[in-house]
């Protein structure tokens, strides 16, 4: 099969019949044998029978329902691992992206061999104040921290060699860094492709400004866990240890202070007024349990069980 279509959805009864009809077009016209795998993430509308009923008529549908909305770094997980395609596109269910850029991409995954061609929006139809400015910052702020350099993380319309979906594991709201995890796993042939973007003609838009927030802490955490994921004692036992040896040699000049003022018949210098004594006691104790995380996050990588955080209520 030359194509898996993965496409997660929340509410989008009016855009899927649409959606559909063009991306079996340009499939057809193109001679590309395709799959789609839709990911209903716990829509209210009739989008699941609409799926349903197109299902019916085109054995090439296939989809997966959620109990609820989970997310959509959970819908493409669980479309990967279904998927078949020597190529996956995934692209949103909206409208916004445009099913006749997929031979492009295809094509740039199968003859030129990149590992994952992302989509660049250049040319954005959405709000400036709640999307574009933000969105330009999160991604300038991204490439500065991932060291991985394309213009529009945030955009849905890319395309992978199945082995790079196989291999990562898409969770919480990485979505949008699937690009880093992919070249954090050895996958560093990445590019981008201009595309095509519309304002959306139907419904409204699932994510407010508030994943931009969580953009930026999500990329904090695949920062830290891209570097010490697989070694926390590397960072907290040697953030650890130097404190305690810091907190530990100085408490050890109070000591020998005090012994000193004893030796010379000096007394009354209580080593408890000394406000050093209580830093030197609070790094110590810091050091230690910082310490104790690492070899705690040790241990827990190494019973750590894979788990699927998301419920599916139905596959069809």
């Amino acid at each position: 099969m030359n194509l898996s279509i993965v496409i997660p959805l929340l509410n989008e009864e009016d855009s899927l019949e649409e959606l559909f009809s063009r991306i079996d077009n340009v499939c057809y016209s193109n001679r590309l044998s395709y799959e789609i795998w839709f990911v209903d993430d716990g829509s209210t509308d009739l989008s699941w029978s609409i799926i349903e009923n197109m299902k019916v008529q085109h054995p090439q549908i296939h989809a997966i329902k959620f109990s609820r909305n989970y997310g959509k770094s959970q819908a493409l997980h669980a479309a990967f691992e279904r998927a078949n395609g020597d190529v996956v596109i995934t692209m949103d269910a909206d409208l916004q992206d445009f099913p006749e850029e997929i031979p492009e991409l295809y094509k740039m995954v199968i003859e030129d061999n990149y590992d994952i061609v992302s989509g660049w929006k250049k040319k954005r139809f959405d709000n400036v104040m709640t999307k574009n400015v933000p969105s330009k910052l999160f991604n300038a702020a991204a490439r500065k921290v991932s060291g991985v350099y394309l213009h529009d993380f945030n955009c849905g319309l890319k395309a992978y060699k199945k082995q790079v979906v196989k291999s990562i594991d898409v969770y919480g709201d990485m979505h949008r860094y699937i690009p880093v995890l992919a070249a954090n796993a050895g996958f560093r042939r990445i590019t981008e492709k201009e595309v095509q973007h519309q304002a959306r003609p139907y419904g409204t838009s699932k994510f407010g400004t508030e994943r931009f927030i969580r953009g930026f802490l999500d990329l904090v955490t695949l920062w830290f866990v891209s570097r010490f994921g697989g070694r926390p004692m590397h960072f907290f036992g040697a953030v650890g240890t130097v404190m305690f040896i810091v907190g530990f040699l100085s408490a050890l000049g109070l000591g020998v202070s005090k012994l000193i003022d004893v030796a010379r018949g000096i007394y009354g210098h209580l080593i408890t007024n000394n406000p050093w004594f209580f830093i030197a006691l609070t790094m110590m104790i810091m050091g230690t349990l910082l310490f104790i995380a690492g070899f705690l996050g040790e241990m827990i990588i190494r019973t750590n069980r894979e788990h699927k955080n998301y419920n599916i209520d139905e596959i069809i």
